[in-house]
């Protein structure tokens, strides 16, 4: 079973860009819900859930990739 390599390589990128996202985003939160008496709380807060979905995304597509380069599927 051949392995495509640079598909591999694509989706490990995918996952090492979703790996600080996974720890920034709840710290950024946990940033936003300790500072609620600042009037950037609900800017902070964005960003913190922005990075959350940010991170799913990435692993999503990170792991897609890696069965894609895997078991062998043409697009």
């Amino acid at each position: 079973m051949p392995l495509n390599k640079q598909l591999l390589d694509k989706g490990i990128k995918y996952m090492l860009y979703a790996l600080p996202l996974m720890f920034i985003g709840p710290s950024v939160i946990y940033n936003a819900f300790i500072n609620k008496q600042n009037v950037w709380h609900y800017l902070v807060l964005a960003f913190g859930i922005a990075f959350c979905f940010l991170a799913v995304y990435f692993m999503f597509k990170g792991i897609k990739t890696l069965t894609d380069a895997l078991f062998h599927h043409d697009k």
